[in-house]
């Protein structure tokens, strides 16, 4: 049986030629809108969003006629044709996700512009402090720059500080002194949290007075041949998750953990076996400092922190940060010291940070554990299953390394007696209840699989059609017979260059019409439409590069924009958001995007959900808050779900998702049966094959016998029974993950 989630239950593409070879970049501006661009001073980025525009720059962006100011108006009789055009220019700085500078192309958010950084002082006077001698430079991170002090002549406290200095232009001091200082103030002292002693402004610079500590984690590996000890790692291991346990008790997350940011102690010190934590630039509360409550959940797919050979997968996704990210980030952190290596290492280029999550979220634990030993695998099991606001098992974590280390704590290469305090007791506890806890659904998959996704809205009885796998010359006689019976297009989606239609009663358009053309999307026959009062309803793209667009007439839209793109355009839609669109249609075309945004399209509010499986936590988080699926699309790698808040609640808020290998026909008739109707369908990147649900693996099983048993059969006619062969089935399925899985290591 395919996968069912309810609310209340609960070949890439070829590059087609452009059908227009010269830009045509066309506008008109209302008052307001000149009004308002004035006032900004033209910004560059900005996309006229009250007028007719058509882009064609291979990220295709255009726009519909404005006909009203009132967003939120009734439908209201067609508007008046559009008025005369006049010029204007339209530009849009290329996306960039991921990398956005800092110490390396790998740091994120947070990064430090030196261009206008003034001189170091000389000598160092801040908060009471005594005088210090700047010396060598330590080391340099996104929040700013770190260099030895020596005390001069006599005074209080050590003869040898760090002393880090952030520029007073830099982003993390744009509203006065650096945020990192309030979390070392929260911190500083901490078990593995470095001393703050003195810190204040001096010149141009903030600067704190802090210990002095010795090497990190990633000189101590660079400097022992790439290699580290299982019982050193193991050790980190324990340690770290005891600092980051005491760190999460305190309300925050670190949010850059990664062995650059693990510092022993100073040689020669009672502390040279110590683990320290330092670089608390991108460091945010999980849990509100006013409510005491879990911080609420939300997805900025262009926002990401972190390292990017070391994030977590959510954090890649642009998710609000938790305590999950940091086990993660040490969980990848561990395999790196003991393999050497990452299976995400050595991509390049732009969509560096699109290429290593895809790579992590294919990577089983399995996989990147191999010949690792199995407290790491479980390590990193448990760890990436850990749901956004779910307490980590912090005791039990610990005790899975207890028989890697020695049994005498003095003679183990990093001093664990912070988390002896605090883990032996608790993990012996944990581990004798661990037979009562319910087994986990595991979330992270080995294998990429893609799957039809359905979603069905409870909606009063009407009569609804469907038709799957038409071929490019059947789809007017099915429209055309649609259209005689009084069912208009409500949906489209596309599987192997073929279509399929949803039509029903229950669309309130007046008219329609379409077009199938081997352009995604063609910008003339759109623009062309709009003139006539028709908006875009509906979109599909196939792999081959062609589209089927669908416009309306009897729509609630007031004016509409659509944009092409080799990405997810999420800072395009942010932007729109904010001007009052609304995304009412997605499709792709192999690994492109298609989203068409519109004025007046019935919503309060919308967020999205894209991952590279089927987000179930996040739909489910967004189903108890209100939002409702409006749109969905998937390409290979991606699926993406829109999910809004309508201003008018239906009586009935009943929604259910479906997913399955083939169309769903036999589970369309079911929903009928119970007054639910699709509402969106599209066909891509949901699930994987190494851990999927067992339903969804039987639906596979049963369509691979479909298809394989009458060849079988023909040739072994008297050997094989159905249940031997259904065994054989099982059997390949296995071997076959199991070659993908050492091919992938390899």
């Amino acid at each position: 049986m395919p996968e069912l989630r309810s609310r209340a239950r609960r070949n890439r593409a070829q590059t087609n030629p452009n059908p227009n070879p010269s830009p045509i970049k066309l506008t008109v501006q209302t008052r307001q809108r000149k009004a308002a661009q004035k006032k900004r001073n033209t910004n560059q980025d900005a996309i006229a969003a009250a007028t007719p525009v058509a882009v064609d720059d291979n990220k295709n962006i255009a726009l519909s006629p404005d006909t009203t100011p009132l967003e939120d108006q009734p439908p209201s009789p067609p508007p008046p044709p559009a008025r005369a055009l006049e010029g204007e220019e339209v530009a849009e700085k290329k996306m960039d996700e991921y990398d956005s500078g800092g110490r390396s192309a790998d740091k994120g958010a947070g990064a430090e512009d030196e261009g206008s950084t003034a001189p170091l002082p000389e000598k160092v006077q801040v908060g009471g402090s005594p005088t210090y001698r700047i010396d060598r430079k330590l080391g340099k991170g996104g929040f700013g720059q770190v260099y030895v002090g020596r005390r001069i002549g006599p005074g209080p406290g050590a003869v040898e500080v760090a002393l880090k200095f952030e520029h007073r232009s830099s982003k993390g001091c744009n509203y006065g002194p650096p945020y990192e200082w309030q979390v070392y103030g929260a911190l500083g002292g901490n078990h593995g949290v470095p001393r703050v002693h003195y810190k204040g402004r001096q010149g141009d610079y903030y600067v704190m007075v802090m210990d002095m500590l010795g090497p990190s984690l990633w000189d101590v590996w660079n400097n022992n041949s790439h290699t580290m000890s299982i019982e050193m790692v193991a050790c980190i291991a324990i340690e770290a998750i005891s600092i980051l346990e005491k760190m999460h008790s305190r309300g925050y997350v670190h949010g850059d953990v990664k062995p650059e940011n693990f510092l022993l102690g100073t040689p020669g010190t009672p502390d040279e076996k110590k683990l320290f934590l330092v670089d608390l630039g991108l460091a945010t509360r999980w849990r509100d400092s006013s409510t005491g409550l879990h911080v609420e959940y939300d997805q900025r797919p262009d926002v990401f922190r972190g390292t990017v050979r070391y994030a977590s997968v959510h954090a890649h996704l642009g998710r609000t940060g938790s305590r999950r990210d940091d086990l993660e980030s040490l969980a990848y952190t561990l395999i790196f010291l003991l393999r050497g290596r990452l299976p995400w290492q050595g991509y390049q280029g732009e969509n560096k940070g699109f290429l290593v999550c895809k790579k992590k979220m294919a990577t089983s634990p399995e996989t990147l554990c191999c010949f690792c030993p199995q407290p790491f695998r479980q390590f990193v099991e448990y760890v990436v299953n850990l749901k956004f606001d779910e307490e980590p098992n912090y005791a039990k974590y610990i005790s899975l390394f207890d028989g890697i280390v020695g049994p005498n704590p003095d003679i183990r290469p990093i001093n664990t007696d912070g988390a002896q305090k605090v883990g032996h007791k608790r993990g012996r506890l944990t581990m004798e209840e661990e037979d009562d806890e319910q087994p986990k659904k595991k979330v992270r998959m080995g294998m990429p699989a893609t799957q039809w996704i359905s979603v069905y809205n409870a909606r009063r009885p009407m009569k609804q059609r469907y038709h799957y796998n038409v071929a490019d010359v059947r789809l007017s006689q099915h429209i055309e017979k649609g259209n005689e019976d009084g069912l208009f297009i409500s949906s489209v989606a596309s599987c192997s260059n073929l279509w399929a239609l949803i039509m029903d009663a229950g669309t309130n358009f007046s008219a329609q019409v379409y077009e199938l053309s081997p352009y995604f999307l063609h910008k003339e026959w759109i623009m062309e439409q709009w003139e006539k009062n028709y908006y875009i309803s509906a979109i599909a793209g196939a792999n081959n590069g062609s589209s089927l667009v669908v416009m309306s007439k009897g729509t609630q839209y007031l004016q509409q924009s659509y944009k092409v793109s080799d990405s997810f355009p999420f800072k395009w839609i942010n932007k729109k958001w904010r001007e009052g669109f609304y995304v009412t249609a997605m499709a792709t075309a192999g690994s492109r995007w298609a989203i068409v945004m519109s004025r007046g399209a019935g919503f309060s509010d919308q967020v999205v959900e894209l991952d590279f499986l089927y987000p179930s936590e996040g739909i489910h988080r967004r189903w108890d808050n209100g939002y409702r699926i409006t749109s969905t699309a998937a390409t290979w790698d991606q699926a993406a779900f829109v999910l809004s808040v309508p201003r008018r609640k239906p009586a009935d808020e009943t929604q259910e998702t479906l997913r399955t290998s083939a169309f769903p026909s036999t589970h369309v008739k079911e929903k009928w049966a119970k007054n639910l109707y699709i509402a969106s369908v599209c066909y891509g990147r949901t699930v994987s094959m190494s851990e999927i649900d067992p339903r969804v693996a039987e639906d596979v099983l049963n369509l691979c016998t479909f298809k394989l048993q009458p060849v079988i059969f023909f040739v072994l006619p008297n050997v094989f029974s159905p249940v031997y062969f259904s065994t054989i089935c099982i059997l390949c399925t296995n071997l076959v993950h199991l070659l993908i899985v050492l091919a992938d290591y390899i």
